[in-house]
């Protein structure tokens, strides 16, 4: 197979059945199953050209079409210099167009990993190993993105894509992994964490629909039989043949570090490092998105009570740990400034959390055109508090509309935006 250079490139419009291209993209950040193919249909190319690339490298080779001609360069007359008005307005949409294309990046990205998850929970029950091969996969994808950039930002997703059982185990192992990679930990632990946190709820496949989600209303038999996921849960990891460490992460998500959880009722010196991460994420996840939307909290609302109410349920250090990366008003967080207005926490640098990026609303400016402010960037300007959606004003909530659900991706910082 003749190897693609990178001067061999081509426009995206200028994309016909029969090329061979080459996505320079992980498969996250595409639909496609491989990253290098021949172009069989125009619904291939206009999902190309959705991806935002102005070029993409070809083989004329292994093409089924040749080369089409080089257009003849037109010769452009000189341009009038632009207003300082114009400037600025050109600055501003192509700001505008930078985040709105990081965060259909992120979107698709988000997408793509919940269909894989959602994969490989269906395929547990007939084909575990290949269950297994694909959360391993899967893993593999996300620590390869996490680990090939020195800063990365926590994006607050518009749309969340997939069935909530995917969501939800697709936000756990996100978080959790982003959590083991400021500890540093191996790869091979990266590895365990991922695969058991993807899989953590996979028991839940053999209980009635009725008691998946525990309620206040459950009677103890409802009760213990909702309890009883876990054990099928590390059933199926044997199935599968899950590692050690997976294993265990199944198997100990409902522990407290104060002894009060379940199945064992094991405490900090008997659980492991990784279930230990996984059981603290996988219950802000649920405050934040539980059963029924109406008893969800805001992130900000989710972690104060982590931290003041729970405390002796989750080991400090990964609490800590949790708090200082995801920051007090976490993306998803509505807020007032300290000048009076009223924002939406929409990222946060995973380094340095203290300062986080927002959607500001300004009555004078279309949501659409509104551009994402960087608190770090902002002298003097911070957070006073954090709010309930019902505590906005009403055309304040419209405009910065917050989320029934929060879902989480993660992408390198970019300062220029």
């Amino acid at each position: 197979m003749p190897r693609l250079t990178s001067h061999d490139t081509i426009d995206v419009d200028a994309l016909r059945v029969g090329m061979f291209v080459h996505l320079d993209l992980g498969w996250l950040a595409h639909p496609f199953p491989l990253s290098s193919f021949r172009i069989t249909s125009d619904d291939q190319i206009a999902t190309i050209r959705s991806l935002g690339l102005a070029k993409v490298r070809w083989s004329a080779s292994q093409s089924d079409v040749p080369a089409p001609p080089p257009a003849a360069a037109p010769q452009p007359a000189a341009p009038a210099a632009p207003s300082p008005e114009e400037q600025a307005r050109a600055q501003h949409r192509a700001a505008l167009a930078r985040q709105r294309e990081s965060l259909a990046r992120c979107e698709q990205q988000f997408a793509e990993a919940a269909r894989e998850c959602k994969r490989a929970a269906e395929l547990v029950a007939a084909q575990p190993q290949q269950a297994a091969e694909q959360a391993a996969g899967l893993t593999r994808a996300l620590m390869d993105k996490m680990l090939g950039e020195h800063d990365l930002c926590i994006r607050l997703l518009g749309e969340a894509a997939g069935d909530k059982a995917s969501a939800h185990a697709l936000n756990v192992t996100i978080v959790a992994m982003l959590m083991a990679r400021t500890f540093g930990m191996a790869e091979a632990d990266l590895m365990d964490l991922g695969v058991g946190a993807l899989l953590h709820d996979i028991g839940k496949l053999e209980l009635p629909d009725r008691v998946r989600h525990r309620e206040d209303h459950f009677s103890p038999a409802e009760s213990r039989a909702y309890e009883e996921h876990v054990g099928h849960g590390v059933a199926h990891a044997r199935r599968m043949g899950l590692t050690p460490g997976a294993s265990l992460v199944i198997a100990q998500h409902h522990e407290h570090a104060d002894g009060s959880g379940f199945p064992l009722k094991l405490n900090t010196d008997r659980m492991t490092a990784l279930a230990r991460i996984v059981a603290l994420v996988n219950r802000y996840d649920n405050l934040c998105n539980p059963n029924l939307a109406a008893r969800a909290l805001t992130p900000h609302e989710a972690v104060s009570l982590l931290f003041a109410q729970w405390r002796s349920r989750f080991d400090t250090a990964i609490l800590g740990a949790f708090i200082k990366m995801m920051g007090v008003y976490p993306p998803g967080s509505a807020v007032q400034l300290t000048d009076d207005r009223y924002a939406l926490v929409v990222a946060v640098n995973s380094s340095r959390p203290l300062k986080p990026r927002v959607l500001v609303h300004h009555s004078g400016v279309p949501r659409e055109e509104a551009l994402i402010l960087d608190l770090e960037k902002s002298d003097g300007l911070g957070i006073r508090r954090s709010l309930r959606p019902q505590q906005l004003p009403e055309a304040t909530r419209l405009y910065l509309a917050p989320r029934p659900r929060v879902a989480y991706f993660f992408e390198p910082v970019r300062d220029e935006e």
